[in-house]
């Protein structure tokens, strides 16, 4: 089945704003309620997280992608949760569509942090094309993280505006303007989490907690305030976006074990937490010398994400 990327691409960057405009504004209503849900038991916090609003922005996202323009059900739909009309897209395309209804699930719910974002991203087997992210607590009414064509924008919403025109008022960011960071975000180790984090420390960088990270990572890594991050088996419906921003500002994302460059063709199901993950360990980051530096600490850490 042949896809074009780019008249794809053309339609989310022109009809996804609006759609996670709205997604965002019903998670903000819905996080005055208590509306966790148990359902994932891998052992990992973060993970394990679930409410409703989950579900909900999904299927209003899933129900967007469905009807704004036929093309889309040509592409693949890979979505973190299993709401939506998700059989009405294609098994098999060169594009995949990739869901993260509501990012950050564990410091929503728990009220501990406003950087629990609506995201979206597009890609092939081999890059990451677009990605679209809004966080509707971060600034005044919300902010954007925009990648495409190698342009990253980050801009505070204006709800007085259509969210497009909003996106496209701002300038890219250029990597000569981004500050210098040793900040590394850090997710996914579970019970040596603390550890992991030391070691990165220890090694020359910041080695940051997710929990402790003061926002999104998206928006914390397009403007520069972290160098990247270092992720155990990350997975396949947010990853990409840090992906692609590294890639923006002429980085990469690699595995630790063999130093070799991260592709999609390659991915495994965690039955435990319900969701598509990358194998090993992923350091990303903009920097070449950061990107060694990840590699060298945590070459010889065990590339399985649970022990036992």
């Amino acid at each position: 089945m042949m896809v074009d990327a780019n008249q794809v691409v053309s339609i989310l960057s022109q009809t996804m704003p609006a759609v996670l405009r709205w997604a965002g504004g019903v998670a903000k209503e819905l996080r005055k309620h208590n509306i966790s849900i148990q359902a994932k038991e891998s052992g990992s916090s973060n993970t394990d997280a679930l409410t409703l609003a989950d579900l909900t922005v999904q299927e209003l996202v899933v129900a967007a992608l469905r009807d704004v323009d036929p093309i889309l059900r040509e592409c693949r739909i890979e979505a973190e949760e299993s709401t939506g009309a998700l059989e009405l897209f294609a098994t098999e395309s060169p594009l995949t569509i990739a869901l993260d209804p509501i990012d950050g699930t564990k410091q929503f719910r728990d009220h501990t942090g406003n950087g629990y974002s609506v995201m979206l991203h597009c890609r092939t087997e081999d890059k990451v094309i677009y990605s679209l992210v809004f966080i509707p607590e971060t600034g005044p009414h919300g902010r954007w993280v925009e990648v495409r064509d190698s342009e990253v924008r980050v801009i505070d919403d204006d709800p007085h505006a259509s969210a497009r025109a909003e996106i496209d008022a701002s300038q890219p960011i250029a990597k000569r303007d981004r500050p210098a960071s040793k900040k590394i975000y850090m997710i996914g180790f579970i019970d040596k989490q603390s550890e992991r984090v030391a070691a990165v420390t220890e090694a020359g960088l910041e080695g940051v907690d997710a929990d402790d990270t003061p926002g999104s990572i998206y928006d914390l890594f397009g403007r520069g305030e972290f160098a990247g991050s270092l992720i155990h088996t990350p997975n396949i419906y947010d990853f990409p976006v840090s992906h692609q921003i590294a890639e923006a500002f002429g980085g990469r994302a690699v595995r630790v074990d063999t130093g070799k460059d991260v592709h999609y063709r390659e991915k495994w199901l965690d039955e435990r937490a319900s969701m598509l993950r990358l194998p090993g360990i992923v350091a990303c980051s903009d920097n070449e010398e950061v990107l060694a530096t990840l590699c060298d600490t945590a070459r010889d850490w065990s590339q399985e994400r649970y022990e036992t």
